[in-house]
């Protein structure tokens, strides 16, 4: 196994997920053709060095309905997972997918999936930034964030299973996010913060955080006006899509930048 990973590593093999989902050798980039064996990837590259049961990839295939043939079919998918890494990789490397009861493990170095080195990123940048070295946790939380090429496993049709993953990563995405926000925040970035807040409150118009933000850092920047009109947009919104009015936190905030008129 050794001499595996060191082939590896030699190649500069990598996967990736957050994105398209990818295998990267060298300077090529290959996926699977086939829908469902691009699934089957999708599933032990999320569980890298991880046992991933034949009856969890049955069940994200077909989910309760799986054909009679379901078990010899999965065994088909990793087969062709196997010639895959073989003919890109090289020799051996079908040995990277390991059976072991009562399923199947990927198993790859340390560093060679982007999640990986994403969250071993965040945990940095937020001990960093509860540290308050908001410098420091700023660099590391955009390195992070860097890592992302678009939504999570674009090129991969989703069953249940998956669908579940690709919502807690795009969860973890948002949430470094603002926690890269914050540490800009506390080093009174709020011009630099505005544009990237606008593009966030467009993308996620129900997330209040957002827009609380944003109606933040243009008050800081000298924007009342602008600022109050965020208020309002989000009043607006929250109003027409869900009949509720901004949350309390939010609402602080607007009255903070009315009080920061009064004494201007």
């Amino acid at each position: 196994m050794e001499k595996i990973q060191e082939t590896l590593r030699s190649r500069q093999i990598s996967l990736r997920v957050l994105g398209p989902l990818e295998v990267v050798c060298g300077d090529e980039t290959c996926i699977p053709s086939a829908p469902k064996v691009r699934s089957v990837l999708a599933l032990l590259a999320l569980k890298a060095n991880q046992v991933v049961d034949t009856s969890t990839i049955i069940e994200e295939l077909w989910g309760e309905n799986p054909p009679r043939s379901a078990v010899t079919t999965a065994q088909t998918y990793i087969y062709h997972l196997r010639r895959l890494f073989v003919r890109e990789v090289g020799p051996k490397a079908d040995e990277l997918f390991i059976t072991r009861p009562p399923g199947y493990t990927l198993h790859v170095a340390a560093g060679n999936v982007d999640l990986d080195e994403f969250e071993v990123l965040a945990r940095r940048g937020r001990r960093l930034l509860a540290q308050k070295q908001y410098d420091e946790a700023s660099l590391i939380l955009r390195t992070a964030l860097r890592r992302w090429r678009g939504p999570a496993l674009a090129n991969v049709s989703p069953g249940r299973i998956l669908e579940g993953n690709i919502t807690h990563l795009e969860e973890q995405r948002l949430l470094v996010t603002q926690l890269c926000i914050e540490a800009d925040l506390q080093l009174g970035r709020h011009h630099d913060l505005i544009a990237e807040l606008r593009g966030l409150v467009a993308l996620h118009p129900l997330n209040e955080w957002f827009h609380g933000k944003l109606i933040l850092a243009l008050s800081r920047a000298g924007r009342r006006g602008e600022s109050l009109h965020a208020y309002q947009e989000l009043r607006r919104i929250l109003d027409h899509e869900l009949g509720l009015r901004p949350s309390v936190e939010v609402q602080k905030i607007q009255h903070d930048v009315l009080m920061l008129g009064s004494h201007t």
